[in-house]
């Protein structure tokens, strides 16, 4: 796989040379100082990538070779006229993108929130901070905090009772605390909403249900795909993180049903998927090394992440890399299998994009200013154990091709000594 990491820009904590001295060829960066929905000029990307190729002369080079994200305006997401415009504005930023030789681009349909946690900085057994969910916090948010109408119903009773009293013996800067890791922005944005106008924003999506918003996703892909074919542009859309309905806001990027319906709505190479093992892997029903196999040739892009159901299997933390509930090993043989298969029938890209997602705070990183999962020690470790097990992995393939099953039963019948 192509080795990448995630880089925010300018502002990011963590430079470009971090990025080349972890071994990525690639990067994976948005022009996150455009509005969203506004057009991406040729002139803003090309300047982003030579910002990224600036060193490529003295030292290994490096390539932007995915873009994340190229959001996706809130209006197309709910349907509204207005999301015409906006449509017309994603197909002339795709011409740009292709006409500066970039051509994967990742995006999401998360309504309002992209991402969710309630803590930024859990703590792991060996002192590194991780990001972590837990049901029973967000709920505190959603009925004491925002109080939004009618939350009651998403939650259990004994969940409800527990969210109240917690937040009785909650202080000051603990319910500020969790405001603001709920409504944190963008990933790499130090920036959340402000509660005052939240609930207006969940309001906005109060008529659309899950079907309403399949229909809207489903009619994007089919404005905005035959201009990605046209211009050879592979679209991937990431699945919803956390997988399940927040705030009574739905989510139709989930599962495999889900997957694969996205998939037959516009069937095209140009539709496809980023495989994120993360948010995939937080429900125990997708099956995720059988998903690759299934949806293989339609995977533009890999986050590798594993997560860790807690004992309320709601609840989930960032575990290590090669831990956690992502059977890793089975994950990356099939990736690694695909990416074979491509090069022997010569469809597809045969170098798959791969981040190591997210990471965990550790070492120095821990006085330092990060992003929450986007610390430069915690990925470096993430991406060096990915590294080895896709090594490991490969040898053993080509071994077993050179030695197949006949051939090793030959050599054993055959005394090693005389």
């Amino acid at each position: 796989m192509l080795n990448t990491m995630r880089w925010f820009g300018p502002n990011d904590p963590t430079p470009l040379s971090a990025l080349r001295q972890a071994g990525c060829a690639g990067v994976v960066t948005a022009l996150h100082q455009l509005p969203v929905g506004a057009v991406w000029p040729v002139e803003e990307i090309r300047q982003r990538q030579q910002l990224i190729e600036a060193d490529n002369a003295q030292y290994a080079p490096l390539q932007w070779v995915v873009v994340e994200s190229l959001p996706v305006h809130e209006d197309i997401k709910k349907g509204l006229p207005t999301r015409t415009q906006y449509i017309e504005n994603y197909k002339e930023s795709l011409r740009n993108l292709a006409a500066c030789g970039i051509h994967t681009v990742c995006y999401n349909f998360m309504p309002v929130l992209d991402w969710s946690r309630t803590n930024l900085s859990y703590e792991m057994p060996d002192g590194s901070r991780a990001l972590r969910f837990v049901w029973q916090d967000f709920a505190v948010f959603d009925l004491c905090i925002l109080k939004r109408p009618g939350a009651e119903t998403d939650y259990a009773p004994a969940v409800v009772a527990a969210a109240h009293s917690q937040f009785a013996s909650m202080s000051a800067a603990d319910v500020a605390e969790l405001t603001n890791t709920v409504l944190l922005g963008l990933p790499g944005s130090e920036e959340a909403f402000e509660l005052a106008g939240f609930q207006a924003l969940l309001n906005e999506y109060a008529a659309i249900n899950a079907n309403a918003l399949r229909e809207n996703l489903y009619y994007f892909l089919r404005a905005v795909g035959p201009v990605a074919e046209e211009v050879g542009v592979n679209l991937c859309i990431h699945p919803d993180d956390p997988p399940y309905p927040l705030l009574g806001l739905p989510r139709v990027v989930s599962t495999e049903a889900d997957l694969a319906g996205l998939l037959a709505a516009y069937d095209s190479p140009a539709n496809g998927l980023t495989f994120c093992t993360g948010s995939l892997g937080v429900r125990s029903d997708n099956d995720l090394p059988g998903m690759v196999q299934r949806f293989g040739s339609r995977i533009h892009f890999v986050h590798l992440r594993a997560t860790k159901r807690e004992e309320n299997p709601r609840n989930f933390h960032e575990a290590d890399h090669l831990t956690g509930d992502v059977d890793m090993y089975a994950v990356v043989k099939a990736l690694v299998q695909e990416e074979l298969r491509r090069a022997q029938s010569g469809t597809g890209n045969p170098e798959l994009p791969m981040r190591p997602d997210h990471g965990h705070q550790m070492l120095d990183d821990l006085q330092k200013r990060t992003y929450p999962g986007y610390s430069a020690i915690g990925r470096l470790r993430g991406l060096a154990e990915l590294r080895g097990l896709e090594l490991g992995i490969r040898r053993s393939l080509l071994e077993a091709a050179q030695n197949p099953p006949e051939r090793k039963m030959a050599d054993l019948s055959v005394p090693r000594f005389v």
